[in-house]
């Protein structure tokens, strides 16, 4: 059961990111302006917040079996479209609902969770992280290489025949599982609002995590110019950073492990002090691009560290409500990002490099409080 739920997070995770190099094809393919080619990851991002504010909640209420294969289903059909498309608003749409459906890896999240000895969660998730984590490499990677060698669409074909194929392993491996709720849908999605007032851990873990957010998105969103305002380099070697940018992968599964011995305190802070440690080393960024190689690595392995520990902490806090829960956990991630996105790319317009060091050192700062409970998000333990 764990084998197949790593693979079908390595599958899923990839859906939105084989984008990622092919935009300038896409782009040349259609005669489309950036700003029109845009709307592809823009419209695939927003998709998830929309999965993960609409959808994931239903874990809670049927059965997880049917909603992951209905949303792998519907997955791999507008993976389908994408390879077909005849223009970029068609692209453009099936990238919504391609970004809605791949939100079921939070729905895989609860599953874990379930099913795995409580002594055992922290690790069970950090796989499951890491899974997730090598299917977007793997995706940008592949996604590439197909795109250059015979065309972007083949990147969204073979992207269908993974989803077909593990549509198959699930119906025939995958078990039913219990609804925990019988709410109704519009009170189910209210509770979701309660769930965060109750709960301080929910709480404190999903607001740092927004927090992180800032910085990781924040840093993706500006990478590339900086490096071509501050070194010279083209979006090809800016594109490599993605590779030192991935070392969270090799910390999330110890990561897991270090939360099920010590609990997630230590853990936490572990991955909020790499964030820190990221930008004081992004801050000597026009030296060397080697201060930026560095710096993505600790940024990605700070981050990871604190995700796992973060969502297994969520997971634990609320048994009977862990879809509702991974819903706040994940729009506080993908709303970081976004929020990241927008203040970093503002600030490097209009003061360069060292104000998006100065924005990102201070979210993470802010985290740090937040952890150790000197800004008073939410409480240690539930009354």
């Amino acid at each position: 059961m764990i084998a197949l739920l790593i693979g079908a997070a390595f599958v899923i995770a990839g859906g939105i990111h084989y984008q990622t190099p092919m935009l300038a094809r896409i782009a040349s393919e259609f005669q489309a302006s950036p700003a029109a080619v845009g709307w592809i990851p823009t419209l695939s991002f927003g998709g998830m917040l929309v999965g993960v504010s609409l959808f994931v909640p239903l874990g809670d209420r049927v059965n997880k079996r049917w909603l992951i294969i209905a949303m792998i289903s519907v997955l791999g059909m507008a993976q389908a479209v994408m390879a077909a498309a005849p223009s970029i608003a068609v692209l453009a749409a099936a990238s919504l609902v391609t970004g809605a459906c791949s939100s079921v890896g939070l729905v895989f999240i609860s599953i874990v969770v379930e099913i795995a000895p409580p002594q055992h969660r922290g690790r069970a998730v950090g796989t499951q992280l890491m899974a997730m984590f090598i299917g977007i490499l793997f995706a940008r990677i592949a996604g590439g290489l197909i795109a250059t060698h015979f065309g972007w669409r083949y990147s969204y074909g073979f992207s269908t025949g993974l989803h077909i194929l593990l549509v198959g392993a699930l119906l025939a491996w995958l078990p039913p599982t219990r609804p925990t709720t019988q709410l109704p849908y519009h009170e189910l999605l209210a509770s979701i609002f309660a769930i965060f007032r109750r709960h301080g851990n929910v709480r404190r873990a999903a607001s740092i995590q927004f927090l992180l957010g800032i910085c990781y998105g924040g840093f993706w969103a500006v990478v590339a110019p900086m490096m071509a305002q501050l070194h010279h380099v083209g979006p090809t070697e800016a594109g490599l950073i993605g590779i030192p940018g991935a070392a969270g992968i090799l910390a999330a599964r110890p990561a897991g492990r270090w939360t099920d011995r010590s609990g997630a305190v230590p853990v936490v802070t572990t991955g909020v002090c790499g964030m820190i440690c990221a930008w004081l080393v992004f801050g000597f960024a026009a030296w060397s691009i080697a201060f930026v190689v560095l710096g993505a690595m600790l940024l990605d392995c700070g981050l990871r560290t604190a995700m796992v520990a973060n969502q297994t902490l969520v997971n634990a806090a609320v048994p009977g409500s862990r879809a509702r829960a991974n819903t706040i956990f994940g729009m506080h991630v993908w709303c970081g990002n976004a929020v990241g996105a927008f203040l970093t790319s503002s600030a490097f317009a209009l003061y360069g490099w060292l104000a998006v060091c100065a924005i990102a050192m201070t979210a993470s700062l802010l985290a740090l409080l937040i952890h150790w409970g000197v800004v008073p998000v939410g409480r240690t333990k539930e009354a």
